[in-house]
């Protein structure tokens, strides 16, 4: 199988080496904006050849959209306006109500497979990719009853070749999810990266006073902005409602401190530590 990757990135870069490393792709076209990620992306392995869009899927069997969440629905339209009835075009982008929308009434739409892998770090561009990233790491596939069965059917092999669990979601119900778990997670670091940055003006203290707690929090704050601002704005009222209640929380236990409310402050961390039983 031949495959085209959109975005040599973090994701798309790691899911390079993954067709590679499990035999999947027998070649791997890239498409790189940069230059200079071109030339990373080649000397790492991560492509065999850099080619534009249009070649690239004019050639490939499978055509993987890896670029930021903004772009991918007209990549997705794109592609889908050259391909033929054996090739499959995925993405791999964490917000899907915009794409399957904007995707919906198209001719080829059943050649199209939305696709999460669930798994990231905060780091970018071609050198952050990661051999044996996807191992054991939740898939979610969104909307497949719109997606033809033998093309739902090679995605699903190609993620359990890399020993992923499958999820399957419409696409509403991602998004909302994805905010919740995912999502907030990167705003609140980005919060507490500011926070600290405007009240601590001395850098040494911080390089010497921060442990790991803060460092585990905060490691999401060294983010690309290029991924999260679409992300963030593409789904906005899920973003939104989450913050509103993440918001709400705080002003809890801003509350609690200020009256010296022990036992309601330990109230809430006894519930907080709760979510060890699901996330271990």
């Amino acid at each position: 199988m031949k495959a085209l990757i959109a975005g040599l990135g973090l994701i798309g870069g790691s899911f390079a080496l993954a067709l590679r490393d499990h035999g999947i792709a027998s070649e791997i076209l890239g498409v790189e904006n940069s230059e200079q990620h071109a030339a990373e992306a080649l000397k790492m392995g991560l492509a065999d050849r850099i080619v534009s869009f249009e070649q690239g899927v004019a050639e490939a069997d499978l055509i993987v959209l890896a670029t930021p969440v903004d772009t991918i629905p007209l990549m997705a339209v794109k592609a889908l306006n050259r391909v033929n009835d054996r090739q499959v075009v995925m993405d791999v982008g964490s917000i899907k109500s915009e794409l399957c929308e904007v995707i919906a009434m198209h001719a080829h739409r059943g050649r199209f497979v939305a696709v999460h892998p669930m798994w990231g770090t905060e780091y970018s561009g071609p050198r952050a990719a990661q051999r044996g990233a996807f191992s054991g790491r939740n898939v979610v596939l969104c909307d497949t009853a719109h997606s033809d069965p033998d093309a739902v059917a090679r995605i699903e092999a190609i993620f359990r070749a890399l020993e992923c669990p499958m999820v399957y979601m419409d696409p509403e119900e991602h998004d909302l999810h994805t905010a919740y778990v995912s999502h907030i997670s990167h705003v609140t670091s980005f919060a507490l990266a500011l926070t600290v940055l405007e009240k601590e003006r001395e850098e040494r203290h911080i390089f010497d006073l921060a442990g790991g707690g803060f460092e585990s929090t905060v490691r999401l704050a060294k983010s690309s902005a290029a991924t999260w601002v679409p992300i963030l704005l593409r789904n906005k009222y899920n973003v939104l409602d989450v913050l509103r209640e993440h918001i709400h929380q705080l002003q809890i236990m801003r509350r609690m401190i200020e009256r010296d409310d022990a036992e309601g402050l330990k109230g809430l961390m006894d519930r907080a530590n709760t979510i060890q039983r699901i996330i271990k």
